[in-house]
């Protein structure tokens, strides 16, 4: 039985025309000039960084599997940064906050989801490739193959939407309440869910399911090739060797723990412990920190992506020249 003051969706018209209003950050109007202005540096700074991180890969005429998944990795985040902080940049701009149509915020969480989904499958895959890397290094380039690491892409990211799509559906096919009014700069599923009109955990089952597949599962992957590596570096009796190959993990492991740890605390909670304040507070972090620390993290760590990035400056160098 829905609750009092649902408003059901019989049809895809009413869908179709029904809008929801982003309230953003609202209760900070005094400082939205700033506001403004900080996210949008952080934004053309994730830009550029994720953007020469992809561009340097791509020019690479011989690329490692790490640097596949890093070039992907990059292209993820571009993706990610701009599906979710145009509309948040506006909804400083628009005093009373920016309207979303019923279909765009079912769009944009769905590639929000999903992008947020194919990072993590991600992450496992290239802790797979650390262990090989480590455990069996004279069989790296056989098993690590072109052919594999290709496969590994394509499964992360139809994977991803593939659980997106069921995830999103599910929760659109609910019944909203009258007040559309979704205190967030974007449609973020915790958000979205708090205005059904619900009285039952039911609901949050496809956001659990998703979960587990999401988060849980790539994090039990990760965690067990990270034992396997723990392992093998207890038999390295050099310690110049075990420090070298430790390095190598160290901005992998540095980019799991920052995505988990946001992740887990914004969706494996219940509803009725949902704060938009704490939303809003941890979305900003991973949707606008996260994308930039990553190319700061792999620049500073990856022996491999500085000499790809001074590879492009000098070419960038020498086309000037001539």
């Amino acid at each position: 039985m829905p609750c009092e003051g649902c408003m059901e969706r019989d049809n895809v018209s009413t869908g179709a025309t029904m809008e929801f209003l982003l309230l953003g950050f609202s209760e900070l109007l005094c400082l939205r000039v700033l506001l403004f202005l900080t996210f949008l540096i952080v934004h053309l700074v994730t830009l550029a960084g994720n953007l020469m991180i992809f561009m340097a890969v791509v020019m690479e005429s011989s690329r490692p599997p790490m640097l596949f998944f890093l070039c992907q990795l990059s292209a993820i985040e571009l993706c990610y940064t701009l599906v979710i902080v145009p509309k948040a940049l506006l909804s400083l701009v628009v005093v009373d906050g920016s309207t979303i149509s019923f279909l765009g915020c079912a769009a944009q969480m769905h590639l929000f989801v999903a992008l947020g989904g194919a990072e993590c499958f991600l992450l496992a895959a290239m802790s797979y490739d650390r262990y090989v890397a480590i455990c069996q290094p004279l069989r790296y380039a056989a098993v690590m193959s072109e052919g594999l690491c290709l496969r590994l892409a394509l499964i992360c990211g139809l994977g991803a939407f593939a659980v997106a799509l069921g995830l999103t559906v599910a929760v659109f096919r609910l019944p909203f309440c009258q007040s559309h009014r979704i205190n967030h700069f974007f449609c973020d599923v915790p958000a979205v869910l708090h205005l059904a009109c619900t009285q039952s955990y039911t609901p949050e089952l496809p956001l659990l399911a998703a979960c587990v597949l999401f988060l849980l599962l790539p994090f039990l992957l990760i965690l067990a090739s990270y034992i396997c590596i723990a392992v093998a570096l207890l038999h390295i009796t050099s310690s110049v060797g075990r420090g070298k190959a430790f390095s190598t993990c160290i901005s992998h492991l540095a980019i799991t723990l920052l995505h988990y740890s946001c992740a887990t605390f914004v969706y494996i909670r219940p509803k009725s412990s949902y704060s938009p304040a704490q939303g809003k507070v941890v979305s900003l972090v991973y949707t606008n920190i996260t994308p930039l620390m990553y190319p700061l993290i792999y620049s500073l760590r990856n022996k491999e992506i500085r000499a790809v990035l001074r590879k492009m400056l000098r070419r960038k160098k020498i086309a000037q020249v001539n």
